[in-house]
Formats: C-alpha cells, sequence, structure tokens
C-alpha cells in the first residue's frame, strides 16, 4: 500500500532545553513559526518474510536515523518491506525543522496505511526526535501550527502550545555551514547558556503574545546566548529598516519578516535566500 503526507517546516526563535523522565513529556519552551515550505513524504509498504526499512530523501539513499526511528514505533516487530521517498523544501541542519517534518510526513503516510489514529504519528515524530538528537519543540509546534508559545514542554496534550494570531511573509536565509543540532544540545556550556537565556523568555513572551515581541526577544537570546556566528550577525544586521531578523535554532541562518522584496536583497548577500509564509494548516495528507 501507498500515502503520501505533507509536513510544514518549522522555525526556533528561542527556546529552553526541558528533559523528563518518559520522551512524551520531554522537549522545550520556546517560541517560533510553522512554515509553508516543509517536507513530503511518500511510503510504500508491503508484507515480507523479514523487515526492511529503505529511505531516501531527495532521491539518495540515506540513513535518515529519525525516520528509522519513526518506523521502529509505528510498525514494531512486524516484518514488513517499507520504503520511504522524501522530498525536502529546504536544506537540513539549518535550523528549518526538516528533521521533524521529514520524520512526521512519513509517520502520517506509514500511519495512514496501517490504520492508526493521527495522534500515533505524532508521538512517533517527537520520540525519535528526541532520541536521536534531532530536536526538542519542532513536532509540538507543527502540532499546533502557525506561530507560536511553546508554554509547557511535551507532545500535546502533555505539553501546552498557544498559537499567535498572524501569518505572514518570511523571507529565510542560509548564511553558513551546517549546525547539527545533536552536537549544540550535548555540549553542557552551550545549553546551560540556552536555559538561562531562553526561560525568561518564554515567560514575557507569554505576558505579551505578539509576532513584534518574538521577533525582539528572539534577537537578544541569539546574541546574548553566544549561539550566533559573526555571519549570522552580521546578516541580521544587515536587514535593519527593512523588517525584523533573528537567526533560526539551531542553523546557521536567518529568518525575518517586513518588507519581503528588501529583505529578500539584503540576505541575498549572504547566501541562498527562500520565501514562504507561516503555515497555519499543518500536516496533511495528499
Amino acid at each position: 500500500m501507498r500515502a503520501r503526507a505533507f509536513c510544514p517546516g518549522h522555525v526556533t526563535g528561542f527556546f529552553e532545553i526541558c528533559k523528563e523522565k518518559d520522551l512524551l513529556s520531554t522537549g522545550s519552551r520556546g517560541a517560533g513559526m510553522c512554515l509553508t515550505l516543509g517536507a513530503t513524504s511518500e511510503v510504500d509498504i508491503a508484507d515480507s518474510d523479514r523487515q526492511d526499512f529503505r529511505v531516501f530523501i531527495d532521491g539518495e539513499r540515506n540513513e535518515a536515523e529519525v525516520t528509522r526511528a519513526v518506523l521502529r514505533h509505528l510498525i514494531g516487530k512486524d516484518k514488513k518491506n517499507v520504503e520511504v521517498r522524501t522530498v525536502l523544501q529546504l536544506p537540513q541542519s539549518q535550523g528549518f525543522g526538516m528533521s521533524a517534518a521529514g520524520a512526521l510526513s512519513a509517520a502520517l503516510a506509514t500511519a495512514h496505511i496501517l490504520g492508526l489514529e493521527r495522534q500515533r504519528a505524532f508521538e512517533a515524530a517527537h520520540m525519535a526526535e528526541i532520541e536521536c538528537g534531532g530536536g526538542l519543540g519542532d513536532v509540538s509546534a507543527i502540532h499546533r501550527g502557525g506561530i507560536t508559545i511553546r508554554e509547557k514542554p511535551g507532545l500535546p496534550p502533555i505539553g501546552k502550545v498557544h498559537r499567535i494570531d498572524g501569518s505572514p511573509d518570511m523571507v529565510l536565509a542560509v548564511v553558513g555551514e551546517l549546525l547539527l543540532t545533536k552536537s549544540v544540545l550535548s555540549d553542557p556550556v552551550k545549553a546551560r547558556a540556552i536555559n538561562a537565556h531562553g526561560s525568561k523568555r518564554v515567560d514575557e513572551l507569554i505576558q505579551t503574545p505578539t509576532l513584534e515581541r518574538l521577533m525582539t526577544l528572539s534577537h537578544s537570546f541569539c546574541v546574548e546566548s553566544g549561539l550566533a556566528s559573526d555571519e549570522v550577525i552580521e546578516a541580521i544586521e544587515a536587514t535593519s529598516g527593512h523588517g525584523m531578523a533573528s537567526m533560526s535554532m539551531l542553523g546557521n541562518s536567518v529568518f525575518a519578516v517586513g518588507k519581503t522584496d528588501q529583505l529578500k536583497d539584503a540576505l541575498s548577500e549572504f547566501g541562498q535566500v527562500f520565501t514562504c509564509k507561516v503555515d497555519t494548516q499543518g500536516p496533511k495528507m495528499l
């Protein structure tokens, strides 16, 4: 059997690492935006005399650790041949939530074929992301959609996620080398800096839940936490007068809102630029 699903990408502006004993309660507090650019996965499942998973990303065979973990959660020990073909609309390891989008789109298509509830797909993707170090809060945010504040960590309904109204145009720019989420989250010094600067900003945004406040808090977080590279800071500064910008967590990349054409021109000096909108529709079967 075959099924296809799309999942939005996601950018985080700031966050706090929150580890609990169980995976569904683990995650992050933070804020960010879901993107109309994301990942589409086509899944084929057939009965077999053994279990075999094959994953292709953008046409190339890939170890796809997170997607494989998703399949294990959903299929268990059943003997199935599973082929997943995922197409990404944004670069990986640049803070655009492609790990979560790829895993969740594959999870939704797999759950559809197996006759499982949609929530099972979200649970499988959330747990796989955390197990593999791919991310902490992207799946929770995508579960809610739009511009989000993750007040309580974990996947909803365990986690608590609010939505800020709006669906603005966005400009995304890659300005540096790949940044592996796992390498940052596993660094004790960086993790302490993230939590020291992230927690209070979540509380501040809850008090004033606006896009403008989110962007302001994101900018101060990326600078004060020490996560932003010189290239990222220079790119952000180049957007002055055209809108508001900050670093996409966790990537050597920038997300911006404001005067779209001027932002595109300013950021294209630093690297590849993409435009999209904030996604409010969420993942869907195709």
